[in-house]
């Protein structure tokens, strides 16, 4: 797994002390509110198992991102594929979770834009974008969604597959092209 440094973070692969501090920002239900729910420790250490698993089947994935200054883990960002057929699929998404107490430093568009700029690099893309997607009332991840280039591609908006009957099933898709 590729390591990658911008001016403030490192993205590296995941190590077991990030295991915790991830099981604890996937517990916060602040972080978590445009989920379906937040997540148990089990849950959280199967979900790295997943991320390092990505890694080595695909040749791309989640990063583990710590502060750059401190060595201190905020969370993952990255690229992953999801698996559900939707008009849009397959694809490459870029996406990113951050601890609570990371928030409102800029790190999710630094961390995310040097992803897709290493995607776009390194990934053989569908279509030669990325896209992204969230609940159409998280607004922080639709910012970020803006402040990498992204546009929202109105017409691309779906109800999650996987999600059917949860109230928050209405997405929002943003994409970006290769060379815009």
């Amino acid at each position: 797994m590729p390591v990658l440094v911008t001016d403030r973070l490192v993205r590296r692969g995941w190590r077991d002390d990030d295991r915790e501090p991830y099981a604890s920002l996937n517990a916060d239900p602040i972080v978590m509110e445009h989920f379906p729910s937040t997540l148990t420790a089990v849950q959280s250490w199967e979900m790295v198992d997943r991320m390092i698993d990505g890694w080595r089947v695909r040749g791309y994935g989640l990063w583990a991102v710590e502060v750059a200054a401190t060595g201190r883990f905020i969370g993952f960002v990255g690229l992953s594929s999801p698996t559900w057929d939707m008009p849009f699929t397959p694809c490459v998404e870029v996406g990113w979770r951050l601890a609570q107490h990371a928030w409102g430093n800029g790190y999710a568009p630094e961390a995310a834009k040097a992803a897709v700029a290493w995607g776009f690099e390194n990934v053989d893309l569908p279509r030669g974008e990325i896209v992204s997607f969230t609940t159409v009332g998280n607004t922080k991840s639709r910012r970020v969604m803006e402040k990498i280039g992204m546009s929202h591609d109105v017409a691309g908006d779906f109800d999650h597959p996987l999600l059917p009957d949860w109230e928050g099933r209405r997405h929002v898709l943003y994409r970006i092209v290769r060379g815009v």
